[in-house]
């Protein structure tokens, strides 16, 4: 009789096994899917962007699938520093102050800040002119940064970006700070309604966030960035979110 029970302990060691390998080859991904034209979900409730697009790419070349896991932004790090995913992608621009707490990636994308207002208006032309008007922007995000460090801005925070748009389209802000291509998409879907004034005011790069001590992973991660550069794929992915 001892042997069928030592059989079968074998038998679910190895289905233990063959589990833990297959979730080994799983890269689980925060993302605050409320972010166009990085991140977003659309009607059929599927994750679109540039940055979902750039992630399964980094997956297939490390040989991985890649599951998406919907995060509000304020608790983005957070989750990831107790181990809820492996990696953030989310339009996070690599700051001092983030990366005290997460390593980065290589940088996979060249940013910046920009001011949309309602359109013909024309008092506001640059940052400066955003001293004594009400501003909105999302709440933890370098554009928040930025505004906070001009005294006499009347911020207004929101959780998601959408919200942002919305208080300016509602004459509740007089204007809304951004990353620029975000801010670029709204304003292009919405020529009517809005427009963008002067250029980005700050340079930026987004990363990829893993947790600190994780330096496999993050070699992993900069290979594939790289890997993916070199073949045209990073390419054909940027062409088809931002192309004229």
């Amino acid at each position: 009789m001892r042997r069928p029970l030592v059989v079968m302990m074998i038998a679910l060691a190895l289905f233990g096994f063959c589990v833990v390998g297959a979730s080994a080859q799983t890269l689980t991904v925060g993302v605050d899917a409320a972010y166009k034209p990085f991140e977003f979900i659309d009607e059929q409730g599927e994750f679109q962007g540039f940055d979902m697009d750039l992630i399964r790419a980094v997956g297939a070349a490390m040989g991985m699938e890649v599951e998406l896991i919907n995060t509000a932004w304020d608790g983005i790090i957070p989750g990831l520093m107790n181990g809820d995913y492996d990696v953030i992608i989310s339009a996070m621009t690599i700051t001092p102050e983030r990366a005290e707490s997460v390593n980065f990636s290589d940088p996979y994308f060249d940013a910046g800040q920009s001011i949309l207002v309602k359109k013909n208006r024309t008092d506001i032309q640059g940052k400066d002119d955003l001293i004594g008007k009400k501003v909105a922007v999302q709440i933890g995000t370098t554009g928040d940064l930025a505004v906070s460090e001009v005294e006499g801005i009347a911020i207004s925070r929101f959780n998601f970006m959408p919200e942002a748009f919305q208080e300016l389209l509602n004459g509740a802000a007089d204007a809304v700070v951004g990353d620029n291509a975000t801010v670029v998409d709204f304003a292009v879907q919405n020529p009517d309604l809005v427009t963008i004034v002067g250029e980005p005011f700050t340079e930026e790069q987004y990363g990829i966030a893993i947790k600190k001590g994780n330096d496999e992973l993050l070699a992993k991660v900069n290979a594939a960035l790289a890997q993916i550069r070199a073949d045209g794929t990073y390419k054909e992915i940027f062409d088809k979110w931002f192309s004229e």
